[in-house]
């Protein structure tokens, strides 16, 4: 059973408001060792309060712990769950932005070894702000969303970048229910503050009017509508 929220707890969730669609209805949904987790009922966010947010510096250090790179063929297949349903879906030498590169920028690798034509942006390792300017025929935050201490502003951010009739591509793991969310192993990256399911994506893209696809588990197509 769910440890009941204290007196302080409590409190601390009548002064929040969800950072996705700034509702007030927010419930404790967790507690553990190192932080809590609260869950908007409006669209069903999960997220971390921002007490217990990393710093910038200590955010990149957890990141510099990564070693991903273009040259390892297992995170290539990783990478795959993403890239080949937008590959599939998306027109011959299309342009593309890989949002949330990271210290190895192997997505946009692969896309261009594809035909397309790729920029990158990154807020630590390619933090020119140039690429968002732009808009793409698809744009790509995988295993990116997870980390938005602001979503709202992040995810409009992303969409902005979108051509109408664009396509956004989304990796990131699915939270499921609140006893499942317990034993979560992606609840415990200490960078990982914003935690979406399949009816938080659903809610975003009524609030995008666009339309919404679920590939496997963790890939969430969305695509922008056409210019009338």
């Amino acid at each position: 059973m769910p440890i009941p929220p204290t007196d302080t707890e409590l409190q601390f969730v009548k002064q929040t408001t969800c950072p996705l669609c700034a509702a007030a209805g927010i419930v404790p949904w967790h507690t553990d060792a190192f932080r809590e987790y609260l869950r908007c009922e409006n669209c069903e966010l999960i997220f971390v309060p921002p007490l217990y947010h990393l710093s910038r510096a200590e955010e990149k250090a957890e990141y510099d712990l990564h070693q991903n790179s273009p040259e390892d063929e297992g995170y290539r297949r990783f990478l795959s769950r993403v890239f080949e349903p937008i590959h599939a879906r998306v027109a011959e030498a299309s342009s593309g932005l890989d949002f949330g590169s990271g210290p190895g920028p192997t997505l946009s690798v692969m896309f261009e070894e594809a035909g397309h034509t790729m920029a990158i942006y990154d807020p630590q390792y390619a933090a020119d702000n140039a690429p968002l300017a732009e808009q793409y025929e698809f744009v790509t935050a995988s295993e990116v969303v997870e980390h938005f201490c602001r979503p709202a502003v992040d995810l409009a951010r992303i969409w902005s970048c979108v051509k109408p009739g664009g396509l956004l591509g989304i990796m990131t793991k699915l939270s499921l229910d609140q006893a499942a969310f317990a034993g979560w192993h992606y609840k415990d990256d200490p960078t990982h503050v914003s935690f979406f399911c399949r009816e938080t994506f659903r809610w975003l893209a009524r609030q995008w009017n666009a339309e919404l696809e679920f590939v496997g588990n963790d890939v969430v197509l969305i695509t922008a509508g056409a210019v009338a």
